[in-house]
This record gives structure tokens, C-alpha cells and sequence, in this order.
């Protein structure tokens, strides 16, 4: 395993994205982490801080397609999965395929459609496939769904149900800039703009490299233990919430190996499972972003990080 390819595909990445989403360089990463394991974002922040185009950046930057997805209360699961519909010409019914046959998809304010349409992203979020009229059409690789959601409003929403939001690999937040950053922001040119200027800097070859080496990155038996005290202790430490999923586990242990990788070691040490396990682990826990936080945060402080045989 060449662990430098790793290194050189985040740097050109972030330094790619970094061109329009200024002063997020974790956040650019930590999509990148969550592509490369094949999960999905949930992206929660207030409208305005550049969620749209941290995902617009990405597509271009690793040159796929992008599809935008307006979540509202009337989007039918058709609208996203496409229908058959009836060739006149031809005598025979075709399909139409909708937008989630595409490589990265943005489902902007997901809280805002019915949950029988937010229900009918998870087969191909999951199953990398989609089902109409009983014909099952498998989606191209690469495939990524980020969804973003307003978490100060909730008039005319319907929240997510834990089941969904369990499929997301990592949930993320932009937050506002500096000063001096948001400063640069508002003199230079538009943002669209720079988007549309942005050229593909990662190979398809070095994408594909990328995401089926990871797992190869060595995890050893203590920092193995330390992760699954970390899910155990989030399933013991009060009754009252509920603890992460098996599914969760797995997305920390992914996520951990692609963080190493990105800092050029071949094995896992538990500042990687520190350091991705909040972004991972708690919008799998109940109660609100900054309670789930202050939850987990609990748990790991009681837990002993292993010191030797990493």
C-alpha cells in the first residue's frame, strides 16, 4: 500500500475546495474521509454558510456528476428515483431516470420532504440500488448523498427518523468563518463563480486507489478494544439514551483508518478514533448536537486509552 497517495489525495482536495470554502480545511477532509468509506453527510448549519458549495467544490474537484435535490412537502419518491412512462412513438413504456442516478447528490433541507420520500433515499443510499416497478437498476460508483437541514427551524418539517439518520455516515457543521476570512469572502468574486472555474485535481485511478486500499490500514487488538468501549460505553453509561448502532461501530472503525491513512501511517492509533468518534457517533445518540457532545464526551473521559501495542 502506497500511503502516500492517500496524503497527496487530501492535500489536492482540500486545496481544491479550499479555493471556495475558505478556512474549513477539517471539514473538506472530513467529507473526503466519509467518500472514500462510502458513507454519506448529514450536514446541519444555518442557510448561508456555503453548504451548496463545499459539495458543488467536491464534485468538481474529483470529477463527478452533481445533482441538486430541492427537498419540499409536495416531492413525490418518483421525482428522485425517475418513472417508466409511456412511448408513444415507440409503443412501450421507458424509463426516466431521476436525479439520484448520479454520482454526488445534495438533498438540500431533507427535513423539509415527507417521510415517504425520505424513505425512499435509503435503498440507494444503502443498497446502492433502486427499485421501480419491481425492476432493480444498480447505481455507478462513486455514489454520495449529503443532506443538509436548518436545525433552528422546524416549522413545516419532518424530522428524520433515527432508523435514517442511523445511515449517515458522519454528521458535519460548517459554522461561520473568522473575521478576517469572511472579510476576503465578501471582496473577491462571486462563489458560483469560482465553482464553475474549478478543474478535477484527483484522478478517477487515485479515487478508486483510495477507497479500496483503506481497509488495509492495520488496526491493532487494544485500539480495536478502545473503540468498542466506546460503543459499549454509549449503550451503558444512561439508560435513558439510546446507544450506537452496530452500523456506527463500523463507520468509526472505517473512519478511523482513513484519517491514519491521511497522516501517513499504515496503522490506527486512538487520537484517529478520538478525533472522528464525535463526528461519527453522535447523531446516532438522542437528544440534540451540543447533548450528544457532552454525552460522549462522558463516556470517553471514563474510558482508559490504550498506550502500547498500537
Amino acid at each position: 500500500m502506497d500511503i502516500s497517495r492517500f496524503q497527496r489525495y487530501r492535500d489536492s482536495v482540500v486545496e481544491n475546495c479550499s479555493k471556495v470554502i475558505v478556512g474549513k480545511d477539517d471539514v473538506i477532509s472530513l467529507v473526503a474521509t466519509a467518500f472514500i468509506c462510502s458513507g454519506h453527510v448529514l450536514l446541519e448549519d444555518v442557510p448561508g454558510t456555503g453548504k451548496t458549495m463545499l459539495l458543488r467544490a467536491f464534485a468538481k474537484t474529483i470529477g463527478g456528476g452533481f445533482r441538486r435535490i430541492q427537498f419540499t412537502p409536495d416531492l413525490l419518491p418518483s421525482d428522485l428515483t425517475g418513472i417508466n412512462f409511456y412511448n408513444q412513438k415507440l409503443g412501450e413504456f421507458e424509463f426516466r431516470p431521476g436525479p439520484l442516478f448520479s454520482n454526488i447528490i445534495l438533498a438540500d433541507e431533507i427535513n423539509r420532504a415527507t417521510p415517504r420520500t425520505q424513505s425512499s433515499l435509503l435503498e440507494a443510499m444503502e443498497e446502492r440500488q433502486i427499485t421501480v416497478d419491481g425492476v432493480t437498476t444498480r447505481l455507478e460508483e462513486p455514489f454520495m448523498v449529503m443532506a443538509t437541514q436548518n436545525p433552528l427551524e422546524s416549522y413545516g418539517t419532518f424530522p428524520l427518523p433515527d432508523a435514517q439518520t442511523d445511515r449517515f455516515f458522519m454528521r458535519l457543521s460548517l459554522g461561520y468563518m473568522t473575521r478576517e476570512q469572511e472579510m476576503g469572502v465578501l471582496s473577491r468574486a462571486s462563489t458560483l463563480t469560482l465553482v464553475e472555474s474549478l478543474e478535477q485535481t484527483v484522478s478517477e485511478e487515485d479515487t478508486q486507489y483510495v477507497r479500496s486500499e483503506y481497509t488495509k490500514v492495520r488496526v491493532s487488538a487494544p485500539v480495536l478494544g478502545y473503540i468498542m468501549d466506546i460503543i459499549q460505553g454509549t449503550r451503558s453509561e444512561d439508560p435513558s439514551v439510546t446507544g450506537v448502532s452496530t452500523r456506527g461501530g463500523i463507520a468509526l472503525y472505517k473512519a478511523a483508518q482513513v484519517t491514519a491513512a491521511f497522516a501517513g501511517r499504515e496503522y490506527v492509533i486512538p487520537e484517529d478514533v478520538k478525533y472522528t468518534a464525535p463526528h461519527v457517533l453522535c447523531h446516532r445518540l438522542s437528544g440534540g448536537a451540543d447533548q450528544a457532545k457532552a454525552f460522549l464526551e462522558r463516556v470517553m473521559d471514563r474510558i482508559t486509552v490504550p498506550l502500547e501495542e498500537i
